[in-house]
């Protein structure tokens, strides 16, 4: 461990000495701290409250940089390592570089890909709701997504009449002896229109498991958004099976072949006092569409304070009420580390309330 740790600190400073030395040459060296104060209690009668990291982005450092060629043409790569700030610990142990690790080529016709990637369901994030998808205060992100993928090819196109094309195959490394191996395609269709911005995100995950009946796990996401002027207004449906994140605590039909069809609605909203503060509100359904009581609903409000245009400030209060064999529970960008769990979630009300900063560099 103490080797572990060491040579993650060694190669954090040779980071900060490479990136410093070759600035000219479209290195960057750069990261994020985010840390929130979270309330939780339950309608069990049990409270829980800590400090939690990535409430709306996981804090991390990383190193990102481009080759500039002839012809228009760029090597592109970045280098990204999670980091549990409220505890100085790797965000995930084991690897390094948890979050990207990834070197592209760049042209007129789009980017090429390929390593370790963020997620199309990721970046897609930032137009369901006025929370990009993160925090207590979004309901979708108590189901939660794919956040990123190993082994990832993906192309991503440039914006063009408003419209934007990416695709990702994270490559079928990971078998077992009947030969089943794991991979995961991912694809957005993303369209602006003036004030308007409508889109699709969908995933569809091959399990590595030995039985040849597992159903693929799928994720189809639309979304929509309209810019009123002194605001936005965000929808967002989804249609899942058995495609939940860190968020769910326990479910009555997750485990086995099942996979329970989840259908999720959700609207949000926002308005901006000037330039530097914005306030919200959320309501959203999860609809159990197997039929075994597993759904729940909630509504939040919130807002943010940006005193600099590297820090913003942020409080969101929320409510999730799950239905009787229902465990979902709040998240953030990162699971919080101070959450509840077992029977003090499942069929259980939840009242969140999240108090925070984050910092870009």
């Amino acid at each position: 461990m103490i080797h572990i740790k060491t040579g993650v600190a060694t190669l954090c400073t040779s980071f900060f000495i490479y990136a410093t030395a070759h600035a000219h040459s479209g290195v960057v060296l750069y990261g994020r701290v985010d840390q929130s104060l979270g309330y939780i209690h339950s309608s069990s009668g049990n409270s829980i409250v800590g400090i939690n990291d990535g409430a709306i982005l996981r804090s991390r450092i990383g190193v990102r940089g481009t080759d500039d060629l002839a012809n228009g043409n760029a090597i592109t790569y970045a280098l990204e390592q999670g980091i549990s700030a409220d505890s100085g610990e790797q965000a995930v142990a084991g690897r390094i570089f948890d979050r990207q690790a990834w070197i592209g080529h760049k042209s007129a016709i789009g980017e090429f890909r390929i390593g370790r990637q963020n997620s199309e369901l990721f970046y897609a994030g930032g137009a369901y709701d006025y929370v990009a998808s993160t925090t207590f205060g979004s309901v979708r992100n108590s189901f939660g997504s794919l956040a990123r993928t190993d082994n990832d090819v993906s192309y991503q196109s440039p914006r063009i009449d408003g419209m934007r094309l990416a695709v990702h195959h994270a490559l079928a490394e990971d078998c077992v002896a009947n030969n089943r191996c794991a991979s995961t395609s991912q694809i957005v269709l993303d369209r602006t229109l003036g004030r308007y911005r409508i889109g699709y995100a969908g995933m569809v995950s091959r399990p590595r498991v030995a039985s040849a009946t597992e159903e693929k796990k799928r994720s189809h996401n639309f979304y929509a958004t309209y810019d009123y002027g002194s605001g936005t207004i965000y929808g967002v449906f989804t249609s899942a099976n058995n495609e939940t994140g860190e968020a769910l605590v326990t479910h009555a039909t997750v485990d086995g072949n099942s996979n329970p069809l989840f259908h999720i609605y959700q609207i949000s909203a926002d308005y901006r006092f000037g330039n530097k503060v914005r306030v919200g509100a959320l309501w959203g359904v999860i609809s159990d569409r197997s039929g075994q009581a597993s759904g729940a609903r909630g509504a939040n409000v919130g807002g943010f304070y940006e005193p600099s245009k590297r820090t913003t400030l942020y409080a969101f209060a929320s409510w999730l009420k799950n239905d009787a064999n229902a465990g979902f529970r709040f998240s953030g960008s990162a699971p919080p580390s101070a959450n509840l769990e077992g029977s003090d979630v499942v069929g259980k009300s939840l009242i969140g309330f999240q108090l925070g900063i984050t910092h870009a560099f």
